[in-house]
């Protein structure tokens, strides 16, 4: 707010002192020069409007006014009050409109976090677009992080939603609807032997080399998938490299370093140098989530999960990305 001209002509303990209402009467005698036009225009008696000027003029204790035969002449030092007075009534009604505007959940920002490699297809890109048409006033401030990073930033409020991998929420906190599914496929560098069998099964991959995701970023995950491994035969996993993001690790897919299991997602960006691949018994799929602090009770929250539920509705159920 542009105060600093009024600040500098009365102490703050006047200021405060001041009605708005005497401030908008001010606005009007000051714009009419007659207190008989300007009651009629605010629709208040004469006298009381009289009073109110008179109670101004002893607050700020100077004349903004020269009483005239007919009507009022405004004072050198009110014509530069009068500006001011209406930088402030201006001001205060841009801050009104904008507190209702946040209040009612149509503007402010909304800090969104999410999985990059969930972003590229589907749910997320679609929800984050029909959000910002339905309500243009919003900023989101997006931020890719891994599942296990979005529980804790929500949980510390630096985050206020995030799309995560379901089995990452573990704690009464957090509310969360379903989003999506990711099912598991085999990357393997291109014209790999792999390429060439018709039905490929876990325990064919015994001897292949691997490039794995650190255990410490997706512990849930990872076990979950290791245990699906032994199931269908694949009881230790050769592993030779380990990648902390999907492009990592299908960059050194690429480069014939190794191969690696990779959410279906990834055919939406994947090197030329990577075939996706089918593993017949991999009866392994990752379900994601929007989730959010229970008792964050924020209307513009309140907005975007409405709309990624409803984008989830439009396809029939939760996002299968196959």
């Amino acid at each position: 707010m542009r105060l600093k001209p009024l600040y500098y002509r009365t102490d703050a303990d006047t200021l405060l002192r001041m009605e708005l209402r005497q401030l908008r009467y001010f606005l009007v005698v000051g714009e009419e020069q007659h207190y008989g036009r300007a009651a009629k225009r605010l629709r208040v008696a004469q006298p009381a409007l009289s009073r109110q000027i008179q109670s101004l003029e002893q607050e700020i204790g100077f004349k903004l006014f020269e009483r005239l035969p007919r009507g009022v002449r405004i004072s050198a030092a009110g014509k530069l009050f009068l500006h001011d007075a209406r930088l402030i009534l201006n001001d205060l009604n841009d801050a009104t409109a904008s507190a209702k505007r946040i209040s009612s959940g149509l503007s402010g920002i909304l800090r969104v976090g999410f999985v990059e490699s969930f972003s590229w297809h589907g749910i997320v890109p679609d929800s984050l677009k029909r959000f910002r048409e339905q309500v243009p006033d919003a900023e989101l401030r997006l931020k890719p992080l891994g599942s296990v990073d979005q529980v804790a930033a929500i949980k510390s409020s630096s985050l206020d939603v995030g799309f995560a991998v379901e089995s990452a929420n573990a704690s009464d906190q957090l509310a969360q609807i379903g989003v999506g599914v990711v099912r598991l496929m085999l990357a393997v560098p291109n014209g790999h032997h792999f390429t060439k069998v018709k039905k490929i099964r876990l325990k064919h991959l015994i001897d292949a080399p691997f490039i794995w995701y650190p255990r410490r970023l997706f512990p849930v995950l990872m076990d979950g998938l290791m245990a699906e491994c032994v199931r269908g035969g694949l009881t230790k996993p050769r592993i030779v490299q380990e990648a902390e993001n999907e492009s990592l690790l299908l960059g050194l897919v690429a480069c014939g370093l190794g191969i690696a299991f990779v959410g279906s997602i990834s055919r939406w960006r994947c090197p030329p140098g990577v075939v996706l691949l089918p593993v017949s018994d991999l009866n392994f799929q990752i379900p994601f989530a929007l989730m959010w602090r229970n008792d964050n009770k924020s209307l513009l929250l309140a907005k975007f999960i409405a709309n990624v539920g409803a984008t989830v509705q439009q396809r029939g159920g939760k996002d299968s990305r196959d």
